[in-house]
């Protein structure tokens, strides 16, 4: 039993405040930490990645020995206010005094355990990520409890988690090494048949000649626009122009109607909105380029789409709308330039194209050709950015042909940059980068974004279409149901193709067995929700009504989860685990409930769950 689907809750001050009351924030759960690694709170903001947490502090730590070393025993008047002291102004007594020094000397002490943690090699950002991966694959484990949990956990755990492929090491004994000193290991390759683990033990064979000397997926550009003597309004000659006017007058708004834009343009969204977007930007004229010749790729690219249910053309127009969109945001107002506004919306145009409609898992556990070529990292996205450069290498399609070459070089490292950053494995860095970006400022108390440098303003750049790649659950909710009948298709298609190839079936690819509605709030709960809270914060308050808009479209998901029939609440997961999947569900409420101490295991950065590794390739 369902809820009605036209049900919707409205946004009422009301549901606005049960909705906030009842969820327990991801972020919420990363500051529980044992007193003994952190005592103060820095303020009202939560801090929680552990080099803001180290700034906080020290500060904390400086103040303190101020007020310490000023005068002992202690007579002067603490200011009100200050992090780490009283706050009521008064002079502190010996007891106090006593208190500050203790707690000094712990924030000191936990300052230097994590200081001395950090490896030469690792970013701060790396701290993050592992620290995130571990309270995730803790809120999984407690999630999979259910039978129908364990499947969205896995599918979670191994889409969004950079995980590392498991390996046959097989370490033999002195004596079956022929008796010679030290521990040999003999590596079992995995797939060295060739093949992968986790493909149900099929692999496919392939010859030493199959192996591509190029580029596959490249085909002729069938499209020249020299013979026009005046181009379409809209880049795509269609008899319902002004009906595609009037959708394109949304394209500066959060929430274009894409699919109107595909059905006018003659199935050409990504022309139609590429196109339009370019021009109201002045950008063709920045750089000097063709109107004819930028037409001509525009319609190459979008031929080199594939007709599949989700990563299509007009998936990649909805992702470039929404990269514009989010560079209109005042809070980066002339932030960016030019070339990299360019870059950015290039980058979006181009991120899926000639995707096959199956993951990078896929592709690898068949031993594909594309696979083969790009050594199983970030195959699609890798694949997206040769196709779309070889097409720049025709003529007739070559739009940054006036750049200097300094320009197409800084354009191309920053595509390509851009473009690997919609590996969905890649998500965990990316949120443990912004997130320490954004509390750093706050600790710093700047808060002034000033990304001075390439790698602060490709990192918001990469956010950004992250952000853009992610952001149907943001959409108008008719908008977002459709998106998620298109992608569940296109999974179900997958499932399909490995069931009838004897593979093991990925994670929400099993049409019998997905549960669509629990996956959408487990998605938003751990996903999109502490990437786009992440964002908000970043551009502060611009994002905040699509921060609302994904908190109403998670509840009614959340609404229309099926009834179980041992319970009268909806099927979700489990708030504390139990043997029956029945009795598990009526334990839980109208929020997925985490009862966990955060107790962080050295060596637990991997996922709890590793039998069908998949990668969502946005």
């Amino acid at each position: 039993m369902a809820r009605d689907p036209g049900l919707h809750l409205p946004r009422t001050l009301s549901t606005s405040a049960l909705r906030i009351k009842s969820r327990c924030s991801f972020w919420e759960k990363m500051n529980e930490l044992p007193a003994r690694k952190l005592t103060a709170r820095h303020g009202e903001d939560q801090i929680v990645t552990p080099f803001a947490q180290i700034l906080a502090s020290l500060r904390s730590v400086l103040n303190n020995i101020k007020h310490l070393t000023k005068d002992v025993p202690p007579t002067m008047k603490v200011p009100s206010g200050s992090p780490g002291t009283n706050t009521s102004g008064s002079s502190l007594t010996e007891e106090e005094y006593s208190q500050m020094a203790s707690s000094t000397v712990k924030e000191l002490e936990w300052c230097l355990e994590q200081l001395e943690t950090i490896q030469s090699h690792r970013s701060v950002g790396d701290m993050a990520s592992s620290k995130f991966k571990r309270m995730l694959n803790k809120e999984l484990s407690h999630f999979s409890e259910s039978k129908s949990g364990s499947q969205i956990s896995e599918y979670i755990c191994n889409t969004f988690l950079d995980k590392v492929q498991d390996l046959d090491l097989q370490v033999l004994r002195p004596e079956e090494c022929g008796g010679t000193g030290g521990v040999t290991a003999a590596v079992a390759a995995p797939g060295s048949a060739p093949g992968v683990p986790g493909s149900g033990g099929k692999t496919r064979q392939h010859r030493p000649s199959d192996a591509m000397s190029q580029i596959s997926g490249i085909r002729r550009s069938l499209h020249h626009t020299n013979s026009l003597t005046t181009l379409p309004k809209y880049g795509v000659e269609t008899p319902r122009e002004q009906e595609l006017g009037l959708v394109l007058q949304d394209l500066d708004r959060w929430g274009c109607n894409i699919f109107k834009v595909a059905e006018y343009s003659g199935g050409k969204p990504l022309t139609a909105v590429t196109y339009t977007i370019f021009k109201d930007r002045d950008l063709l004229k920045t750089f000097d380029i063709s109107s004819k010749k930028f037409l001509t790729f525009l319609m190459t690219l979008e031929d080199h789409y594939l007709k599949v249910p989700y990563h299509n053309s007009s998936h990649a127009a909805d992702v470039t709308q929404s990269i514009h969109v989010l560079l209109l945001s005042p809070a980066l107002d002339t932030v960016f330039t030019d070339l990299e506004i360019l870059a950015a919306l290039f980058a979006g145009a181009i991120h899926d194209v000639d995707h096959p409609g199956v993951t990078n898992q896929y592709l690898i556990n068949t031993s594909s050709e594309l696979a083969i070529m790009y050594n199983d990292e970030s195959v699609l996205e890798n694949h997206s950015l040769a196709v779309s450069f070889k097409l720049l290498q025709d003529e007739t399609c070559n739009i940054f042909e006036n750049l200097t070459k300094k320009q197409r070089l800084t354009l191309r490292k920053m595509v390509i940059d851009m473009v690997l950053a919609t590996d969905m494995s890649k998500h965990m860095s990316l949120l443990a980068d912004l997130k320490t970006m954004v509390e750093t400022k706050k600790v710093a108390g700047s808060g002034v974004l000033l990304l001075d440098n390439y790698t602060e303003r490709i990192q918001v750049l990469q956010n950004m279409i992250h952000c853009a790649d992610l952001s149907n659950p943001t959409k108008p909710l008719e908008l977002y149901r459709t998106w998620v009948d298109l992608v569940m298709s296109e999974f179900f298609m997958q499932g399909d193709k490995e069931r009838a190839e004897n593979l093991d079936i990925s994670p929400m690819c099993d049409r019998h067995t997905a549960t669509i509605e629990k996956t959408q709030v487990g998605f938003i709960d751990y996903i999109a929700h502490p990437l786009w809270e992440t964002w908000a914060d970043l551009v502060h308050p611009d994002a905040q009504e699509i921060l609302d808009r994904l908190e109403e479209n998670r509840d009614w998901y959340q609404n229309m989860i099926p009834i179980s029939p041992t319970s009268s609440v909806p099927d979700i997961a489990p708030a504390d685990g139990g043997d029956e999947e029945g009795d598990a569900d009526a334990k839980s409420a109208d929020k997925i409930k985490f009862q966990i101490t955060i107790e962080e295991p050295e060596d637990d950065d991997n996922c709890i769950r590793e039998e069908s590794p998949t990668s969502s390739d946005g």
